[in-house]
């Protein structure tokens, strides 16, 4: 039996760390809503912005630009971009990730090259020897849209190039603070979806003006660019949401344990000092 001295040693050391976890809560909470602000007033562009272009690849000639052409060969590799934390404390936010990423490479009949965002994605997929296109660490403590457009325009490069068939992003997408989906989307080629109205018809044609060409060469890339700080977004907001729970869950479990040992450190001190008057009174007796 742990004496009284271990006891209040251990209650110390539990009560130090509900401390700490329930401050990293409070923090987390404070990040979560300016994060929640930024993903929410960024989602309905995105969105709008995906159906529209997905229309639009439906109703074009996929020759009329390289980011609307589909691959000329299934088995070149392809781009797969990760999008993890730098930071773990956050419970299955990362392992569920990656264990997601790791089923996409097995399911996927060409090689995979990865761009890597966040330090826990890079350093377990690095240690796993895994091709590696880029890497993107630390921005997440203050993400800008100019990480998102150095990502589209690698991706964007790789693709027209020919050197990569297709590009992919998966992330954890913010559904409410005790939930977050893990999302696979593909960026390019551009899927090809159609709009319906409320009727339920194809929305009508699309005129361009000066020319097609000239509005895909801006449209196309802006279009890449607002899927990929979507992703991010969403990422850091999840990210936020999923620590905030899991250090919560850490408090309670702390708490209770403060209680356990509350009780038992009693128990173990009332047994001394009723031992203690027992040899008190035995002498006593023995006089």
């Amino acid at each position: 039996m742990p004496s009284l001295i271990d006891l209040r040693r251990r209650l110390r050391a539990v009560k130090s760390t509900e401390q700490i976890t329930k401050a990293m809560k409070a923090i987390s909470a404070s990040k979560l809503r300016k994060a929640q602000d930024r993903m929410v007033g960024a989602r309905p562009f995105a969105q709008l912005m995906q159906r529209v272009l997905g229309d639009l690849a439906l109703q074009v000639d996929s020759t009329s630009h390289p980011l609307l052409s589909e691959p000329v060969s299934p088995s070149t590799p392809k781009l797969l971009v990760v999008v993890t934390a730098d930071k773990g404390l956050c419970g299955g936010f990362n392992s569920t990730l990656i264990r997601k990423a790791t089923s996409v490479i097995k399911e996927t009949d060409s090689h995979v090259v990865m761009g890597l965002v966040g330090r826990r994605g890079r350093d377990y997929f690095v240690r796993r020897d895994a091709d590696v296109c880029f890497e993107e660490v630390n921005i997440f403590n203050d993400l800008q849209y100019s990480h998102a457009q150095a990502m589209a325009r690698i991706a964007i490069e790789q693709y027209s190039s020919g050197e990569v068939s297709g590009v992919s992003v998966i992330y954890n997408e913010f559904k409410s603070v005790m939930q977050q989906q893990v999302v696979v989307e593909s960026l390019l080629p551009i899927p090809k979806t159609a709009v319906e109205d409320e009727d339920g018809a194809p929305d009508a044609d699309y005129l361009f003006e000066p020319d097609a060409s000239e509005i895909f060469d801006d449209l196309l890339p802006r279009y890449i660019e607002t899927q990929f700080f979507r992703a991010l977004l969403e990422s850091a907001a999840a990210e936020h949401a999923a620590r905030m729970t899991a250090m919560d869950s850490a408090s309670r479990n702390a708490g209770e344990m403060i209680d356990s040992l509350t009780l038992h450190m009693n128990k173990v001190r009332q047994a001394a000092i009723t031992r203690e008057l027992i040899e008190v009174v035995s002498g006593a007796d023995a006089l």
